[in-house]
């Protein structure tokens, strides 16, 4: 299908009605369905409604749907999201074997999986009154969504994978990037047929630490750069005049702002092979920690047995009870993260924390520069956990104050990481294989690893 464009109501017509002339002349056919007109969506300026039409209702199947820019200052894409998952049922899910008997079958919605696992996200940020994040990496896609003030955002990386698509995660991260996250040396040339084996057989699995080690990293990778396409993405309105300085003079970053702030998540959830069933809870969390560096107070969590796109479904006929199975049955919390936001040099200290425990057991100490603390605390379990940082860091009340969070527990407990946001390893191999061996030793994420 093809989503048609452009102009706020009331402006000009003529480029949009060019853009209609152009799909037109181009007469392009629908990849599925030989019976079918092309759908297409048009959802720009009202007043040109009648001469796209005039171009374009012969030729295809044309819906009109509301502008989803109909003024500078607001966005309006509710119609047109609906619609074409409207027409994506219609047009591409009519075809898969089966469907027809599926639709008799059942009075409620079917919905896309990650559709689904949007709306699980949604219904609970809402009910619970916080910001999330939840990532499912998948052989081919990554499929990240976000919950950041009531605004709901999702974008599917589709290149990047760790089955099909893992040779191009390889060569957009590149060999450094990837070799960072790895204590050992490893040989170019085998580490390259090592990606290009996991991409014929997909389905295959590490076999040696060594391998596991090597395909967790990519991982990272993967992450990485799936969340940083999402946090370009999901972004405050764009176009819209506003008070600059003459600070804002050299800025490139244009009036979008990301909506993404790490240092107001509350919950990072993962779903996806390499997340859900990897062999250690901690190696889920350091893959979580290291590729989203989530900053000031957050609970790291995963979908083990992938629930949440049934969930979702269950969310539109009873949210109460698709909340409740969420929140009780379908996450394990790994346990919560605290990390201060700002650079420090090694051996500087980044802050200062007191950590009470249900039990009655007290933790205090100083977290220095490359430092990453561990603290068991159970499933179940939660402390009072307060952390002043120090001058230039931020753990969420802005920088310099310290902040008291009640935490939660899980299989991993609390980890405290003093890295520094953002996360710079260090450059050269020897320290950074010492410093990556520590933190792996501390949290226990590869206890067959020798250090």
């Amino acid at each position: 299908m093809i989503l048609l464009s452009g102009g706020i109501d009331g402006g000009t017509k003529s480029h949009v009605v060019e853009l209609a002339q152009i799909i037109g002349a181009a007469n392009p056919r629908p990849r599925l369905g030989s019976g079918y007109k092309l759908p297409i969506i048009y959802a720009g300026n009202k007043d040109a409604r009648d001469d796209v039409g005039e171009e374009l209702r012969e030729k295809v199947d044309l819906t009109i749907e509301e502008n989803i820019r109909p003024v500078l200052e607001r966005e309006n894409l509710g119609p047109a999201r609906e619609k074409i998952h409207e027409l994506f049922m219609e047009h591409v899910m009519a075809q898969a074997p089966g469907y027809a008997k599926l639709v008799s079958w059942t009075d409620a919605p079917i919905m896309p999986t990650p559709g689904a696992v949007g709306n699980i996200l949604q219904t609970i940020a809402e009910r619970e009154g916080i910001n999330a994040v939840c990532v499912d990496i998948g052989g081919a896609t990554t499929d990240v969504f976000s919950v950041f003030s009531g605004q709901f955002n999702r974008t599917v990386s589709a290149n990047l994978g760790m089955g099909y698509s893992i040779s191009n995660v390889f060569a957009e991260a590149g060999l450094p990037n990837v070799m960072r996250w790895v204590p050992f040396d490893m040989d170019e040339l085998d580490l390259r047929d090592r990606v290009k084996n996991k991409m014929i057989r997909p389905t295959t699995i590490p076999q040696s630490l060594e391998e596991l080690i090597f395909e967790q990293a990519i991982a990272k990778e993967a992450l990485r750069l799936a969340f940083q396409q999402h946090k370009s993405f999901a972004t405050t309105l764009k176009g819209v005049q506003q008070q600059r300085t003459i600070g804002d003079t050299f800025d490139q970053s244009g009036s979008g702002e990301s909506l993404v702030n790490m240092l107001e998540l509350d919950l990072l959830v993962a779903s996806g092979g390499v997340l859900s069933h990897a062999p250690r809870m901690a190696q889920t969390a350091i893959m979580l920690i290291d590729a989203f560096q989530p900053e000031g107070f957050t609970r790291l969590s995963k979908d083990s047995i992938f629930m949440m796109p049934h969930l979702g479904v269950t969310a539109q006929v009873h949210p109460k009870a698709a909340t409740e199975v969420f929140t009780k049955d379908c996450l394990i919390y790994l346990g919560e993260c605290v990390a201060p936001a700002g650079q420090a040099k090694a051996g500087k200290e980044v802050g200062e924390f007191d950590i009470a425990f249900a039990d009655g057991r007290k933790e205090s100490g100083k977290l220095m520069a490359g430092e990453m603390l561990f603290y068991p605390l159970g499933e179940g379990e939660t402390a009072q956990c307060t952390f002043k940082p120090a001058r230039g860091f931020d753990v969420g009340a802005g920088r310099g104050n310290p902040l008291t969070r009640d935490v939660r527990g899980g299989t991993v407990g609390l980890i405290i990481d003093g890295r520094g946001r953002p996360l710079e390893l260090p450059a050269e191999a020897a320290p950074r294989v010492e410093a990556l061996s520590k933190w792996f030793t501390d949290l226990n994420v590869y206890p067959e690893l020798k250090r």
